[in-house]
């Protein structure tokens, strides 16, 4: 197996971080009014490309350092920037602050479940007709996610100690802790005790292909500018948390639709290299992506929200609505018929994706 030298920055990577910085520094230090459109828009194409140059130089760590430490690394940058945006409404007095990381999370399962796994197995399917992949794998990551989703989302309507949908303060740290160490029991069944389970059928990735490997001037400045994206993402968020809501208010939206737009921007890399691996007919590569992110935005997102609701005696609401724990269920229960025989085709990706317009259209029209 032969190593490839990754010996470059693309200079978007830099370049978007570096003018970030700079609006910012700006921002902060000559009070630039964050209600002209010009500067919201300025603020939030700066914001999208500083997402997706954090993500690119944690991919770089990510291959330099290698598992499972990649897949962990990975993990805690994108969850970074999903926090910081949830904190920077939480801690606000927006509406709808309380139930901000609830919507958040509620909708990146939805995204990740019914659309980057729909569109998925569509671009797939039309490309390649059926596709496979692990079982095995795929049935471990839907039994985590399901018992996250159900742990934070579900189970807090219905709790005795306080009145629903919010866990008492005692009750938040034990659902927090059980989700971290169940994150953290999946990735080390995923990155080294079975990692066959996870591993593409159609031998992609494998033998005699290239390994990618960051050089130590690449890896060196993709540390320094993680850092550096990370800080400006948490920083424009917090400029932008009440003109986010300030827009979805005047679009006639209710305050939830936040969290369709938080989970979005977090999840947009994943969600287009989940697509460029099906359309590759890498299908287990894409579902890992998608899957994993999903996971990963409950398992580290809410132990974190919850201490910081904890330590700053907020009021964190979790439980769902009814007709939103109606859609989780569902979404839940067709991605086990999906994903459960191994092989798809177009049929299931329409049927995700019905489910997924269905979840858009009560976000924007509850």
């Amino acid at each position: 197996m032969s190593a490839h030298v990754i010996d470059r920055t693309p200079f978007w990577s830099w370049l978007g971080p570096v003018l970030a910085s700079a609006f910012v520094g700006i921002a902060l230090g000559l009070g630039l009014p964050m209600d002209n459109p010009f500067v919201i828009g300025a603020a939030s194409l700066l914001l999208g490309v500083s997402v997706f140059a954090a993500v690119h130089h944690a991919e770089v760590l990510a291959l330099r350092v290698g598992e499972p430490f990649g897949s962990l690394l990975l993990a805690v940058a994108v969850t970074t920037i999903e926090v910081a945006l949830i904190i920077s409404i939480f801690l606000s007095d927006a509406p709808g602050a309380g139930e901000v990381a609830r919507d958040t999370v509620f909708s990146a399962v939805m995204i990740v479940l019914n659309g980057v796994v729909g569109l998925s197995l569509i671009v797939g399917g039309r490309r390649h007709h059926e596709q496979v992949f692990m079982f095995d794998g795929v049935s471990a990551a839907l039994g985590v996610l399901g018992t996250l989703a159900v742990l934070a989302l579900v189970l807090p309507n219905f709790t005795t100690t306080t009145e629903g949908p919010i866990y008492s303060a005692t009750q938040l740290g034990f659902v927090g802790a059980v989700s971290l160490v169940l994150y953290g029991l999946f990735v080390f069944v995923q990155t080294v005790r079975h990692r066959d389970y996870f591993a593409d059928p159609n031998g992609a990735g494998h033998g005699d292909s290239a390994v990618l490997k960051p050089g130590a001037k690449v890896t060196g400045a993709s540390g320094v500018l993680l850092v550096v994206a990370l800080v400006v993402v948490i920083l424009i968020a917090k400029l932008l948390s009440y003109p986010l809501n300030s827009l979805i208010s005047h679009a006639g939206f209710p305050a939830s639709f936040a969290g369709v737009v938080i989970a979005a921007i977090v999840l947009l890399p994943e969600a287009m290299a989940s697509l460029r691996a099906a359309a590759a007919n890498q299908l287990q590569n894409s579902l890992n992506l998608a899957l994993g992110s999903a996971i990963a935005s409950i398992g580290l997102t809410i132990p974190a929200v919850a201490l910081v609701a904890v330590v700053m005696g907020r009021e964190l609401v979790l439980g769902l609505p009814a007709g939103q724990m109606v859609l989780l269920v569902l979404s839940l229960f067709i991605s086990t018929l999906t994903l459960g025989t191994g092989r798809t085709t177009v049929l299931q990706g329409a049927v995700h994706l019905v489910i997924f317009a269905v979840f858009l259209f009560l976000a924007a029209v509850p």
